[in-house]
């Protein structure tokens, strides 16, 4: 299930900005766009919305009053900002992220991790059988006859072997009969992305990059002319060592 965002901003190139980054991650969905918090308002109470980025200085309603303004179970709220003068004020209104303009991605996937763990106690929260289940933060996976659970922050790359596939960890490899496509939409995809038609890659333990060649744990693991656009946009954006 996607993560449904509405951007509140009047400032068109932070707007941009913003969508061109959340572009990259295929868990969040852009379902409105609104230039002042009135819109929003009424966007809110006729459709369902997850998340919602919102700017403070605004035309006709700033943003800390369209905050204090959302009712009952609101949606999560990060603001974005040209200064840090309303980050207390936000933080003590419940907001679950402040960034400060302009966005950069590296920071940003650090909001998209708190909004996803969140968003998955919210889920796990409505079902009262489940209401106490962590947010997930791993994947099993069989091997050898046993459903081995892994952690995503252990996971450095995965390597595909015709019908298997490695998951190589910084406690040990793991072989799978698996294929890379299938085993990488079970990913989230803020965390890993896929760089060849062979190597799916966790983006936080990227430690260098080259004009062919990422470098994990040291090992050199080459990009697909078809992936590396996208792979170096991401990694070069900032996208490594964020956890």
């Amino acid at each position: 299930m996607k993560i449904k965002c509405l951007l509140v901003d009047d400032d068109l190139l932070s707007i941009q900005i913003l969508k061109k980054h959340l572009d990259y991650f295929d868990d969040f969905e852009i379902i409105s766009i609104c230039n002042n918090a009135v819109d929003a308002f009424d966007f809110i109470h006729k459709n369902t919305v997850d998340l919602v980025f919102v700017d403070i200085c605004m035309p006709i309603l700033n943003g800390i009053d369209f905050i204090k303004g959302l009712h009952a179970s609101p949606p999560m709220v990060i603001i974005i900002s040209s200064c840090k003068d309303y980050a207390v004020e936000g933080f003590e209104l419940g907001v679950l992220d402040y960034l400060v303009k302009p966005v950069y991605i590296k920071r940003l996937v650090k909001s998209l991790h708190k909004v996803s763990r969140m968003f998955n106690i919210s889920k796990n929260t409505m079902n009262i059988s489940e209401s106490q289940t962590e947010p997930e933060d791993h994947i099993f996976i069989k091997v050898n006859k046993k459903m081995i659970k892994i952690y995503y922050d252990d996971i450095l790359y995965i390597e595909s072997l015709k019908d298997y596939v490695i998951v190589k960890t910084k406690y040990g490899d793991y072989v799978t009969h698996y294929n890379l496509a299938a085993i990488t939409k079970l990913l989230p995809s803020y965390l890993f992305i896929r760089i060849h038609r062979s190597y799916t890659i966790a983006i936080h333990k990227v430690e260098a990059i080259n004009k062919n060649n990422i470098e994990i744990n040291g090992n050199l693991i080459p990009m697909g002319r078809n992936y590396i656009k996208e792979a170096k946009d991401i990694i070069i954006n900032g996208v490594t060592s964020i956890f």
